[in-house]
């Protein structure tokens, strides 16, 4: 009436089977949904902004945040920019230029390249590529020349600020993301 040791042996065994097939990063939580805004972006290294200071054409230009995370500017040099917003850079900026070369400067700021995203695993075409705002996964994967024939296509492991997530293809990404594609196992 029982099943015997071999039956149960052999029910355990195949559901273990099973178990080491899930997907790498179904277990993940999910990516949250919401787009970046400008507004709370921070700035980081490799970022190109555009900086207006009115009335001081020779004092605005396109300058990168270098890898020390700082914007070199014209007069007034280094100016600590990863970290902080687009209007908090304006600000520093502002101070700067306050304190003996301009009187009541009038700066704007504008990101003119975000960071890149990353890429990685079963796509054609691996590696960073530019990020656009509004950016998806699908696009992601497009611009990396698409899925190999291996690819788990159902999800992809999104990794931003170094922690995971599950990620649908229609997710949103965010400047700096690493999107991996894993292999499928059937």
């Amino acid at each position: 009436m029982y099943p015997s040791r071999h039956t149960i042996f052999a029910l355990l065994l195949l559901g273990s089977s099973l178990l080491g097939c899930s997907s790498v990063g179904s277990n993940l939580p999910p990516l949250d949904q919401g787009p970046v805004a400008e507004a709370s972006y921070k700035l980081g290294p490799g970022d190109q902004l555009r900086v207006t200071v009115f009335g001081a054409d020779d004092l605005s230009g396109e300058f990168p945040v270098s890898d020390t995370g700082t914007a070199v500017l014209p007069l007034i040099g280094d100016v600590k920019a990863a970290g902080l917003t687009p209007r908090e850079l304006e600000a520093a900026i502002r101070t700067k230029l306050a304190g003996g070369y301009l009187k009541d400067p009038k700066v704007s700021i504008q990101i003119v390249n975000f960071r890149p995203i990353y890429v990685l695993g079963e796509v054609t075409k691996p590696g960073d590529h530019p990020y656009v705002p509004g950016m998806t996964v699908r696009s992601a994967i497009a611009l990396a020349g698409g899925f190999t024939p291996r690819a788990q296509q159902s999800f992809v492991v999104v990794t931003r600020q170094n922690r995971e997530f599950k990620a649908s293809v229609s997710s949103t990404l965010r400047p700096d993301d690493v999107v991996q594609v894993s292999e499928r196992f059937f």
